[in-house]
Order: structure tokens, then sequence, then C-alpha cells
């Protein structure tokens, strides 16, 4: 099976998780899908996610956090789709409900959240937000 958005599927698959009050969810792996999992474990909207191998692909075993039975995750959207990608400069970044959310950023520097990447003078393409 293609997919046209694969790092839409892996959100879609956390906010759906999330949703259902799982303990982890199972995305298949890639390098951006890991890289914006080590953003959000470091912005602490996740405990951590592992690789595991299912069947003959390598998958990403992603554990999801709680706080007071309430998801970590209020809100995860896509903002730069596939049929129009958003770009926007270090100082254009948007704030995500005044700063208590995060922008992930895929720069030249790498996957950084909308802080890392002010912080480091970088722009690049919005992949999604998070609060």
């Amino acid at each position: 099976m293609s997919l046209t958005d694969p790092l839409g599927d892996m959100l879609t698959r956390i906010r759906n998780g999330q949703r259902a009050k799982k303990d982890s969810v199972v995305s298949p792996a890639s390098k951006l899908r890991a890289h914006v999992l080590d953003v959000l474990q470091r912005e602490g909207y996740i405990r951590g996610y592992s690789e595991e191998t299912i069947g003959q692909h390598l998958g990403l075993r992603i554990e999801l956090k709680y706080f007071e039975g309430a998801p970590a995750i209020q809100h995860v959207a896509r903002v730069s789709k596939p049929g129009r990608r958003v770009y926007s400069g270090s100082q254009e970044l948007p704030v995500i409900r005044n700063g208590l959310g995060i922008t992930i950023v895929s720069t030249p520097k790498g996957v950084l959240s909308d802080a890392e990447a002010r912080a480091q003078n970088v722009g690049g393409e919005i992949l999604a937000e998070v609060f």
C-alpha cells in the first residue's frame, strides 16, 4: 500500500491512539518520522519510541503520554501537506497558543521545534503544529 503522506499517517495514528487511551501505537519507520518523534520527546509530548520489527519491515512503537488521565497532546495537525507546502523564515515562524504549543520545522540543520529554529536562526518547511 502506498501512502501519499507518511508523516500525516503517523500523526493520525498518534491522535487516534490517544483518543482510544492506548499506551502505545505502532507506525512504519522512516528517518523523518524518527526525527519528528525526537522533537516530540524532547518537548515532552510523548514518553519515547523504539524501533521494532513488524513482519519484514521496521516499525516505530510510540509510547503515548497522559497527564491525570488526559492526553499530553491536545491537538496535532499537519501544516505542510503534499498538495500545499508551507515554508517560513526563522522570524516568521508561527507561535502556537502564545508559546504553549510547538511547531515542528524541517530545516537545513535537521528537524527542530520552532523555539530551536529561532535560536539557531534557521527557517524551513513547517511540518506540523502540536499543543
